[in-house]
């Protein structure tokens, strides 16, 4: 396998996020995209998905940009990477209701790249929830706390359902259900 493409994007998203730490954690912040390639490569050994994967934070929250991605790393990197990058500006909610929609209507491999994030995020506030308990929720800046949460993650299990076929998704669903509870 040639993993000269990857290599190349782990050493960018390293580099991004030099300094950064995950919020409420105290461990580097590329300690999630490193858990986002992983899943992600249970899923494929597709060269440009797992780069895309390792990348999908930074033109979010560095300085980094689409184009750099682009021209680094293909259009097709750049794509994937762009269908996961949140929407500045808007309302905590809009954001997340125009990255719901995007999902809904990505095809599958961006919701691959996608599902790897996410699955990471909920696996950590699954843990920390159990630890923490409703006190967690006051780290977000949803304004409803845990409620909107809640409706975002249910939101991106519909959104995500053409994956229900992979053990990451079937995990994310159990997650949210043991998080948030049955419907």
């Amino acid at each position: 396998m040639d993993t000269t493409l990857f290599d190349r994007a782990a050493q960018f998203a390293i580099e991004a996020h030099r300094g950064g730490e995950r919020r409420g954690k105290g461990f580097p912040y590329i300690i999630h995209p490193m858990e986002a390639v992983t899943i992600v490569a249970s899923v494929t050994n597709d060269p440009e998905m797992l780069a895309a994967a390792i990348l999908h934070d930074t033109v979010e929250d560095t300085d980094a940009t689409i184009e750099q991605i682009e021209e680094l790393f293909g259009a097709r990197v750049a794509r994937l990477v762009h269908v996961e990058t949140a929407q500045k500006g808007a309302s905590w909610r809009a954001r997340r209701q125009v990255q719901i929609e995007r999902f809904r209507h990505a095809d599958r491999d961006s919701l691959i790249v996608a599902l790897g994030d996410k699955l990471s995020n909920l696996r950590a506030i699954a843990a920390d929830y159990r630890a923490m308990g409703d006190t967690l929720w006051s780290r977000f800046h949803a304004p409803e706390g845990k409620k909107d949460i809640e409706w975002y993650y249910r939101g991106l299990a519909d959104a995500l359902i053409p994956l229900a076929d992979t053990t990451p998704y079937q995990e994310f669903r159990s997650l949210v259900e043991s998080t948030f509870g049955a419907e």
